[in-house]
């Protein structure tokens, strides 16, 4: 296994704006470099910077009205890295940024990477899983830049659950909390985003949830200005898996052999019409075929998935450049940044930098009880 810098854990604690100054004065690097945003990254004909900022504003305003302990979080990550607020905000809108022309490179989003939050997730449960565990398996592609400015952040906010989480600075990928809930997923595109709650900000709320229907309650904001496909646990067993967009969703879960998969595109037949990049859906497909095929093969033989079965599975690299485990190739800028697999019964969860192939397994441990 390859010497591989370790991803580095973060403890903040205090209030939100105290937390955020943490992570801003810790993460400064991260931060600058994604408020870097370019003329290029902005949508549309003619449209300013200053232009930009503006739209930023409506969603501020949203959020400063139903959420406004995420804006002060915000405010602190901006005040600890020495950045304009503004556009701290700005950058956790996906929404508002560009797509890329060539639908293989995917969406450009807030400079966090092209193909932003491009992700396949592989869940099992029983009878599927040795001694009838909950088991989730993440791997997480981004553009392979943003490597450096990986985090994880154990989050101690006063009067909330504590929280431990990955992705770059303050701005989450996947999470967990001590209230024994994950929260992951992938990014789809709806086509029917509007202003409202950005989907980004949304799994920060989820995750000061404790319980499913929460978690449900914060994805499925009436004010949301579009959706991710969530996947939620718990170490009770239950798992719901929303394919959502910004008007619409559709709830699943565990299938009668106990797993469940899902890359990036809609594939419950009534969201299909929210679709908004079918070329790039027929490239998640490829994924999600292989991921539903290695799950098939698996749980033919009930109660044999465990741990190191799954990250088997991650690791796969049938269909490259299109693989499970994502690795440079020319014209593709997204590669797998990090991967991550929760034993959500006990609490315990696997992550490593890098591909799951070739990389240093890191612990994190909720105490179950």
């Amino acid at each position: 296994m390859a010497d591989k810098p370790l991803i580095p854990v973060l403890r903040v604690q205090g209030s939100h704006r105290e937390v955020g100054r943490q992570i801003g004065a810790a993460c400064a690097a991260a931060v600058h470099a994604v408020v870097g945003f370019g003329q290029d990254m902005i949508p549309g004909d003619g449209r300013t910077m200053a232009e930009q900022m503006r739209v930023a504003e409506d969603y501020r305003s949203v959020t400063q009205r139903l959420m406004p302990h995420l804006v002060e979080e915000l405010e602190g990550v901006a005040e600890g890295a020495e950045v304009d607020p503004l556009s701290v905000f700005a950058a956790s809108v996906e929404e508002i940024w560009a797509e890329a022309d060539d639908p293989s490179e995917g969406a450009v989003g807030s400079s966090l990477g092209s193909e932003r939050g491009r992700c396949s997730d592989l869940v099992a449960g029983p009878p599927s899983t040795v001694g009838g565990t909950l088991l989730v398996a993440h791997n997480n592609d981004l553009d392979a830049g943003v490597d450096p400015n990986l985090t994880g952040i154990d989050w101690n906010v006063d009067g909330e659950p504590r929280v431990f989480s990955i992705g770059i600075g303050p701005w989450i990928s996947v999470g967990w909390n001590s209230a024994g809930l994950m929260v992951s997923g992938n990014e789809i595109a709806p086509n029917d985003e509007r202003v409202g709650l950005p989907r980004l900000l949304l799994v920060r709320e989820e995750l000061r949830q404790t319980s499913i229907a929460g978690m449900m309650g914060a994805a499925l904001h009436p004010e949301r200005a579009s959706s991710y496909n969530n996947i939620f646990a718990h170490r009770d067993g239950e798992v719901v898996d929303i394919e959502g967009s910004a008007t619409d969703s559709v709830t699943m879960t565990l299938s009668p052999t106990g797993t469940l998969v899902h890359t990036n595109h809609y594939v419950c037949d009534a969201m299909l019409g929210y679709e908004g990049d079918p070329e790039y859906a027929e490239l998640s497909a490829i994924r999600f075929n292989r991921g539903m095929e290695l799950m098939e093969q698996a749980s033919a033989q009930p109660g044999t998935i465990n741990e190191n079965r799954l990250i088997e599975m991650l690791s796969d690299h049938e269909n490259a450049p299109d693989s499970l485990c994502r690795h440079p190739s020319p014209g593709r800028s997204s590669v797998t940044v990090f991967w991550c697999i929760t034993n959500v019964t006990t609490g315990q969860v696997t992550f490593g930098r890098g591909n799951p192939c070739d990389s240093v397994p890191q612990n994190f441990h909720f105490e179950t009880a």
